[in-house]
């Protein structure tokens, strides 16, 4: 029986395409500090190219106590495929390797929730998801997940979705963990985007899944995956979360210098 490959869609682009480029880069991206770990149930990590945005996902990924398994939530920006894709089987390629799909999750999901549905054409060509799997190749071998590509803006599905994700990550033996891809508000000046950012990451730190939609909404913050982030936070709320911490905040025009039009990258973890 042959195994469900998907291939590399921005390696090269997004990030090193050469191992040793790569592993380099992530090494200095995670750079081991003496903070105590954080035994996060979920996370909000950012995705664009490595050179904007690896520092504030590296920062966050070496903050926190990894398990060995993931739901890992992504926006869909391609609009291809289901609007609640779900890969259940298989196994996503890195130039590190191949990182395998937790298949005894992922059924478990489809059954939880059934809007979901098996669809790879949804994660083909998306970048969201796929730029988290060097970091977690590298921090936690042989880590298993469940990719879930988020296509659907309406509060009450994305909060039944974080509802049936609890109740997954509730009856596994092991700990899962759950992470929100998702960038900040896009193409803005600096000081225009760090206002709205702030008025999202309030909403995030409080655990206030409706009050980020909310916000979202009415300050037309162009924050990619609110989507990922209010079904996380409905899971990890049901699951026990009482806290959230911003571990790193910074915009593209930190590296760039263009303070013209930048994106957003929140690195937060939801305790």
């Amino acid at each position: 029986m042959s195994v469900t490959i998907r291939e590399p869609a921005v390696a090269g682009r997004f990030y090193p395409g050469n191992p040793e480029k790569l592993t380099a880069d992530i090494g200095d991206y995670t750079t081991p500090t003496n903070a105590e770990k954080l035994a996060a149930i979920g996370c909000v990590v950012p995705h664009a190219g490595y050179m904007y945005s690896g520092h504030v996902a590296g920062a966050v990924y070496e903050r926190l106590d990894l398990p060995k398994r993931f739901v890992i939530l992504c926006p869909n920006h391609t609009g291809a495929g289901h609007p609640l894709a779900v890969m259940r089987e298989g196994s996503w390629r890195t130039p590190l390797g191949d990182a395998a799909i937790d298949a005894e999750l992922a059924d478990q999901l489809l059954a939880a929730f059934p809007l979901t549905s098996e669809d790879a054409d949804a994660h083909r060509t998306e970048h969201a998801l796929e730029v988290q799997l060097p970091f977690l190749q590298i921090l936690v071998p042989n880590f298993r997940f469940v990719p879930v590509a988020v296509g659907t803006g309406r509060f009450d599905v994305l909060s039944a979705l974080g509802e049936s994700i609890a109740k997954v990550v509730q009856s596994a033996a092991e700990r899962v963990m759950v992470i929100a891809s998702s960038d900040m508000n896009h193409y803005e000046n600096d000081a225009d985007t760090r206002v709205k950012d702030r008025l999202a990451i309030e909403r995030l730190l409080a655990l206030d899944a409706k009050g980020l939609y909310d916000v979202v909404h009415e300050k037309n913050i162009s924050m990619c995956g609110y989507g990922p982030a209010v079904a996380m936070l409905t899971a990890a709320k049901r699951v026990g979360a009482s806290r959230a911490e911003l571990i790193k905040y910074a915009t593209s025009g930190d590296v760039s210098g263009d303070r013209d039009m930048v994106v957003g990258y929140a690195g937060i973890a939801v305790l």
